[in-house]
Formats: structure tokens, sequence, C-alpha cells
């Protein structure tokens, strides 16, 4: 059974910084894309970062472009979003996510994880 558990949000000033982890288990992997997606309150989910099996693959929406970055540890079994310069937009649950596939695409995966809150507020 495929268990993804985030970590790291919290509450951040305009500007901070987050770093999100999410520890996999379950399924292999390093063998898988992985990516980010997020629900701000009373929004849909959106697609936030994808990122390849082996981590040399990258994608990032264009919103987050140069101040998120996605990476992964996969001796770690741990995916990870470092979030830079947040702004209050950035508001939101994020999720861990996978599709058990090995394509990095911009859309939202099946199966996520129970999420962690990043809220950006002075």
């Amino acid at each position: 059974e495929v268990q993804l558990v985030e970590s790291g949000g919290g509450l951040v000033q305009p500007g901070g910084s987050l770093r999100l982890s999410c520890a996999a288990s379950g399924f292999t992997f390093g063998s898988y894309s992985m990516s980010w997606v997020r629900q701000a309150p009373g929004k849909a989910l959106e697609w936030v970062s994808s990122i390849s099996s082996t981590g040399i693959f990258t994608r990032h929406r264009d919103s987050v472009k140069g101040r998120f970055t996605i990476s992964r540890d996969n001796a770690k079994n741990t995916l990870y979003l470092q979030l830079n310069n947040l702004v209050t937009e950035d508001t939101a649950m994020y999720f861990c996510a996978t599709d058990l596939s090995t394509a990095v695409r911009a859309v939202v995966p099946g199966t996520r994880g129970q999420g962690t809150q990043v809220t950006v507020s002075s």
C-alpha cells in the first residue's frame, strides 16, 4: 500500500522560507516520478512541481519558478519541496503525490498524502 506522509508546513511571513518533506513507503520510491500539489481554501487542487525518478528532470508551475525547488533522496525514500520568497498566494495545503509512473507531467496525480498546511501571513 502506497503511503505518503508530509511534514514541514507552518506559519511564515511573506518573504520567508519553508522546507516540506514527504516520507514515502509501500512502493519502490526510486522507480517513479513524484510531485507536489496544493489546494488553497475554496479552490481546486493545482499541480506545483514534479521530479523524475532519478531527480535529474524537474518541472515547476510558472508562478513558483525561481522560488520553489523540488528534490528527492532515493536512499531515504523522501521527497522535498524548498519554498523561498513565499507570498500570501502560496497559502494552501500541500500534498505529496504520485501516479506510479515515470512521466514528469504537469498534472495532479491520483495518490496523495494527508497534506501539510502552509500559511503565509504577516
